[in-house]
């Protein structure tokens, strides 16, 4: 393996100047900086990113820790976050918190010993004081997708309150009265907003939400299902149950076809959180879609401000209500048609 007095001895420089050129000192010509290049290059040189950390005190990598690899919402958010990470010439390290505060804490931990130059988090619901540390300034902080109360550090995350009142003000339109909703948990900044969207909406459209259409789940298949099952063993279950996420989805759809019901003719299903397979599966989910990919991409970009000294302002970002055929659509759009046609036969 080529070391970096070899690059030296093949450029005709000192190790200093191949040293400097590894650093980016504006000192070094670019002539010189060329040679080392070329050096380096026919020398398949590696520079060792640990020992020019100790030397530069940047590792030229970033910390990214996500609530649940698990989640689609999650892996998609990852992916983005490194793409362009990668494209600013840094690379990514990822932790999976699993929505443990303790999992988190040690993936804090541990990037920090790694020295990587900045911590992009979704947080979990609980304020640690490890975390809190953080955010005093011993590394560049960004928080992703969630916030944590009382934490001030730059977030980027999506505002889906319009899309959770359009999609309200969407069932009601398709003759939905009672809308139940499941929700991540309220120690979540996730939950508690979507939670608050969707009874404001209900009330600005007059619909009555008793208590028990109001659930919380965890973000998770299992308490989709569970949660579920509850509402339609209700005296009077919902019309339509509107899931906090899409993993709660999931779990709802096995339900729901575990008991060989109709959807939407005996129950009607939407989404928070959009994932491909919604539009290949029978009938497709309506639902509402975050802009997961350009959220990844702007926490990075928040951060590298951060790095260069630049004032890192939060980005909030709207969600969209997608329509598709889950709660009714098809079904009301025929109605539609057939009366359309008697009228026309009626004027005939």
């Amino acid at each position: 393996m080529a070391r970096i007095k070899d690059v030296a001895a093949q450029a005709g420089v000192s190790v200093a100047t191949v040293s400097r050129v590894l650093n980016d000192n504006p000192s070094v010509t670019e002539e010189t900086r060329n040679r080392v290049h070329d050096a380096m290059a026919a020398l398949n040189y590696r520079p060792n990113a640990v020992a020019r950390s100790l030397r530069t005190e940047a590792t030229r990598t970033l910390g990214l820790i996500i609530g649940d690899i698990l989640n689609p919402f999650f892996a998609e958010l990852a992916r983005a976050v490194e793409d362009e990470a990668r494209e600013a010439g840094y690379t990514v390290v990822i932790g999976n918190a699993d929505e443990r505060a303790d999992q988190q804490d040690h993936y804090v931990r541990t990037l920090m010993e790694q020295r990587v130059d900045g911590l992009i988090i979704c947080p979990t619901a609980e304020v640690t004081p490890l975390v809190e540390e953080v955010s005093k300034g011993q590394r560049p902080l960004v928080f992703l997708d969630r916030t944590l109360h009382g934490i001030d550090v730059p977030s980027v995350r999506a505002d889906g309150g319009t899309a959770i009142a359009e999609l309200v003000a969407h069932l009601r339109a398709l003759g939905h009265r009672r809308i139940a909703f499941v929700s991540g948990p309220g120690t979540l900044s996730t939950g508690r907003e979507r939670t608050a969207a969707f009874l404001r909406a209900a009330a600005d459209h007059g619909l009555q939400v008793p208590e028990e259409y109001v659930r919380v789940g965890d973000f998770r298949a299992g308490s989709g299902q569970r949660i579920t099952a509850e509402l339609l063993d209700l005296p009077e279950p919902p019309q339509a149950i509107f899931l906090g996420d899409n993993l709660m989805a999931l779990g709802a759809l096995d339900e729901i076809r575990r008991r060989g019901l109709d959807i939407p003719g005996d129950v009607a299903v939407a989404s928070f959180d959009d994932v491909p397979w919604f539009n290949h599966i029978q009938p497709r989910i309506t639902a509402i879609s975050q802009p997961t990919a350009e959220l990844g991409r702007r926490a990075v970009r928040v951060i590298l401000d951060a790095l260069a000294g630049r004032t890192a302002t939060s980005v909030v970002l709207p969600a969209a209500l997608v329509v598709r055929e889950s709660c009714g659509e098809a079904r009301t759009a025929t109605k539609a048609r057939r009366s359309d046609g008697r009228r026309k036969e009626a004027g005939s």
